[in-house]
């Protein structure tokens, strides 16, 4: 039961939340996130015909900031980004009690989450806008070398990867299922077709690369070589060495670029 204090503090959050200012800083996170990947998916393609490029958050914020005009999208992204990031954890902070208290910390665990990845895609954005910046894969090789160093270091990478794994089945779940329709305040007609291919499109591509970034750490846990772990444009890469890989990252390719698509529809029709 809530207390009086607890039930203040939920109004406060709720009436944060329902802002025009906070809404408006979340539907323009996921016009951010949308750009971000549909940068990721343009510089994949360009992989698969032949091209070089990172092609990860690094790089594709990298490559706006590059273009005229990018550092002001840049720092609109980083706005948008952490304004996403807060309504993230408002809203697992006002999770509605579920049939157990299991599945209540779950849905609170799950969109807080959702709100530390929003904020680290924010923080990057940041570090880019303000001239700095990294790659996204030497980050993510140093993070699991520091692990595997770590006592149990193997057991932790190797549980690491098959959380990556396991969401990114999810991902694939609900864009095969269409459960990401939950999330859009899909229009009529024409536009609610093209917003459901896009975001079937989008979740599955996805999935299967995040898929295979578990697999890239699960690997380098079992060869204990942080080399392997890699990051997003390492798990992009790794498809070409599979049969029929390079048509494979063609096709993940473009569903990213869907999947930046779909962000751009949640952005315009949000359910929030």
């Amino acid at each position: 039961m809530n207390t009086p204090s607890t039930a203040d503090a939920q109004r406060t959050a709720d009436d944060i939340q329902d802002s025009r200012a906070v809404r408006t800083l979340a539907r323009g996170g996921f016009a951010a996130n949308g750009l971000v990947h549909l940068l990721i998916g343009v510089i994949a393609l360009g992989v698969a015909r032949g091209g070089g490029g990172e092609a990860d958050q690094s790089g594709a914020l990298g490559a706006l900031a590059a273009q005229p005009g990018g550092l002001v999208i840049l720092w609109i992204c980083t706005v948008g980004l952490f304004g996403l990031a807060l309504w993230g954890l408002l809203e697992a902070f006002l999770v509605r009690p579920r049939e157990s208290a299991l599945k209540t910390w779950g849905s609170r665990l799950k969109e807080a989450g959702k709100a530390v990845v929003y904020g680290a895609l924010g923080v990057t954005a940041l570090k880019f806008a303000t001239g700095g910046g990294s790659s996204s894969s030497e980050s993510s090789e140093s993070a699991s070398a520091q692990v595997l160093s770590a006592p149990g270091g193997v057991v932790l990478l190797v549980i690491a990867g098959l959380a990556v794994l396991a969401v990114g089945g999810v991902f694939v779940y609900r864009g095969a299922s269409r459960k990401f329709l939950e999330n859009v305040a899909e229009p009529g007609g024409a536009a609610g077709t093209v917003v459901t291919v896009l975001g079937v499109a989008g979740y599955v591509a996805k999935g299967v690369v995040l898929g295979a970034l578990g697999v890239l750490l699960i690997v380098a846990a079992v060869t204990h070589d942080p080399e392997q772990a890699g990051g997003l444009d390492e798990a992009l890469k790794s498809l070409v060495e599979l049969p029929a890989g390079v048509l494979l990252l063609g096709f993940v390719a473009v569903g990213l670029i869907a999947y930046g698509l779909f962000c751009f529809a949640r952005a315009r029709w949000p359910r929030l």
